[in-house]
């Protein structure tokens, strides 16, 4: 490994986009290579199986290109294979990504949480263990979330499709939220429709920032952080259509 080498960041699709910006703005000087699997997209409602094999590959693939470190910018593929990742590269830097549970429950203490996951995210026994540390303290809600991945993945975040799907998602729950806890990095992407149904009083959090972190800490404790000016970025898309090329570039810009 080289510290010019970059770094590999993973996701089931485009989702991961909302972690590779926080990556762009802690690192500028780093060079990117962004693989989305959208030609297998939603990972979320795929058996754990599934996507351990389908993580596996893509790792390999990233390796085998000469990564640096990987980044699994997607919760589900977390959930269900960081452990199998970790255990097949025991010499590499893998991060992972984790809904941001601890930081909404230090936010708000006996508060109620709400926390919007795939079905896969929600049944692995990573989030249940991260639940019960903070249950005790707070009320947690699961919030399984169908149907967002699908809409990111087609450019219609912003759409009146994505306000329709979050109040039939959230109006139960508006008046009772303190914090909604955003668990699949494609739900980033919706916040303008999920805050034209909670309003603004309901505090949204995701885990991009923490992994941004976590990667920088990582890399400057191996002494592999690039001491080039400037960075670079690739975008990589297993559907191999440009249009999902351009809907990667057009999410990084989005606001």
């Amino acid at each position: 490994m080289d510290r010019h080498d970059p770094i590999a960041v993973f996701d089931s699709g485009v989702g991961g986009i909302s972690v590779l910006r926080e990556l762009c703005r802690l690192m500028p000087r780093e060079n990117f290579h962004y693989f989305g699997d959208s030609a297998n997209a939603p990972y979320g409602i795929k058996t754990t199986q599934q996507v351990q094999e389908l993580t596996l590959a893509a790792a390999r693939k990233l390796f085998d290109q000469g990564a640096k470190c990987l980044v699994v910018a997607c919760n589900t593929a977390t959930a269900a294979a960081i452990e199998l990742l970790r255990a097949a590269y025991p010499d590499r830097i893998i991060v992972g990504i984790e809904p941001a549970l601890k930081l909404a429950a230090d936010r708000h203490p006996h508060g109620t949480i709400g926390i919007m996951a795939t079905d896969v995210t929600l049944r692995e026994a990573k989030l249940s263990q991260l639940m019960q540390r903070f249950s005790r303290d707070c009320t947690l809600i699961r919030l399984p979330s169908p149907g967002i991945v699908e809409l990111v993945e087609s450019g219609r975040a912003d759409s009146p499709e994505a306000v329709a799907l979050m109040e039939q998602e959230l109006s139960p729950y508006r008046t009772e939220l303190d914090a909604l806890v955003l668990g699949c990095t494609h739900y980033p992407f919706v916040k303008n429709a999920i805050r034209a149904v909670v309003g603004d009083r309901v505090e949204l959090l995701d885990g991009g920032e923490g992994t941004a972190k976590e990667t920088l800490r990582r890399l400057k404790d191996a002494d592999l952080l690039n001491d080039q000016p400037t960075g670079s970025l690739v975008m990589e898309n297993s559907s191999g259509m440009q249009e999902k090329l351009d809907l990667c570039h057009q999410l990084l810009e989005h606001t």
